[in-house]
């Protein structure tokens, strides 16, 4: 009994005395907290970065510019901290990459085809054959392909001083919006017509006269007469701009852009100075905003292509398979000139033709026949009619 009496006894002096140490541990620590160490309890101060996209602020493609900097404000607790500006803001749509390059601005939101008079092989990540890809795939090829190193390689040839990143698989992009119906080749002929990137060289070519314009004026030059014909991107995009105001017939399907992705880009000088952290926050959430603005896509572009059609007026019509077949034949004939004279596009379009032949066998393959399907369940009332 006295053995047990002491060991209960030594239990609980073993407690006080591990109070007392919690204790005075705790006072300790208030203490050292008292005199102060900035570094550790003082929040970092932010840093502040300035984009400007290369979209006006009515077009769903400013939304999704904003939505990747709400990413990045988010995931870093506010340390890095984006303003996104509208196109124009500071300067024009199609200045942004001189832009960004010169620190003017700290990065920006667009696309790789509106740099296509820099050097045109930029165009290849946005505008031009894919040989049948379509955007997801170009972005696979970018990030396990090669394409990432080569465009790195085609920026530092040019003196582009920023730090690139794609994101946003688009859709095929409609033919365009025209006066009446496209039902051949012949009907581009003299037309003026506003497209980018590569596309310019393609429907040259075909005959039209192209006039390449930034979103915010293709409607007003429409409006005007100084265009045509124009083709910008999407549903959503197209109404919001004004696209049915000036026009009702639209033609869907084109191998002018099917495969267009976004760019984002920062100066380069002020990216390489970002803690590494803030560097894997980037990248994650480049490919965060491009899985979220896909679906957002498809939710937004479905609803609106309804409401073109309904409230709207806008008839829609497929583009005739041979002005499809048209385009692929003249974008031989493109590629195999670019590649006598730009060793750098020689060298990217074979990269992309390489990773197209195993990616384009494998889809085709694998994935069903989503017009079967749709026929078996929703009727056949939702095809395009056939001009």
């Amino acid at each position: 009994m006295k053995s047990s009496t002491k060991e209960v006894s030594t239990a609980g002096q073993g407690k006080s005395s591990r109070r007392q140490f919690l204790g005075g541990a705790a006072a300790g620590t208030a203490a050292v907290m008292s005199m102060g160490f900035p570094s550790i309890v003082s929040a970092q101060t932010p840093i502040n970065f300035r984009f400007q996209s290369t979209w006006p602020t009515v077009d769903i493609f400013h939304e999704y510019a904003l939505d990747f900097a709400k990413k990045i404000n988010d995931m870093t607790g506010g340390e890095l901290k984006i303003e996104v500006l509208p196109a124009g803001a500071v300067v024009p749509a199609f200045a942004l990459l001189d832009a960004v390059s010169k620190g003017t601005l700290d990065g920006g939101h667009g696309v790789l085809g509106y740099n296509y008079g820099k050097q045109n092989a930029l165009a290849l990540f946005s505008s031009g054959p894919a040989f049948g890809m379509d955007a997801n795939m170009i972005l696979s090829w970018h990030k396990y392909g090669g394409g990432k190193e080569l465009l790195a390689k085609l920026y530092d040839s040019i003196g582009g001083n920023v730090q690139s990143f794609l994101s946003g698989p688009m859709p095929t992009q409609p033919f365009g919006w025209f006066k009446k119906p496209v039902t051949k080749v012949e009907d581009l002929k003299g037309l003026k017509f506003r497209t980018n990137g590569l596309a310019i060289d393609l429907f040259t070519a075909m005959g039209a006269a192209v006039n390449a314009l930034p979103g915010g004026e293709i409607v007003p030059a429409l409006d005007r007469g100084l265009l045509d014909g124009a083709e910008f991107n999407n549903a959503t995009s197209d109404r919001l701009l004004g696209f049915p105001d000036v026009s009702k017939v639209c033609m869907l399907q084109s191998f002018h852009q099917s495969s267009e992705t976004f760019e984002i880009i920062f100066n380069k000088d002020k990216y390489a100075a970002l803690p590494e952290k803030m560097k894997a926050i980037i990248a994650n959430a480049v490919e965060a905003s491009s899985a979220d603005m896909s679906w957002k896509a498809v939710d937004r572009y479905s609803q609106d292509y309804i409401k073109l059609q309904k409230e709207d007026g806008v008839k829609f019509y497929k583009t005739p398979d041979a002005i499809l077949q048209q385009q692929l034949t003249v974008w031989d004939q493109i590629v195999a000139e670019k590649s006598k004279t730009n060793p750098m596009f020689k060298e990217i379009e074979t990269s992309q033709r390489a990773f197209a032949a195993r990616a384009m066998a494998w889809d085709m393959d694998t994935n069903n026949n989503r017009r079967m399907a749709y026929n078996h369940y929703f009727g056949r009332k939702a095809a395009p009619k056939k001009s």
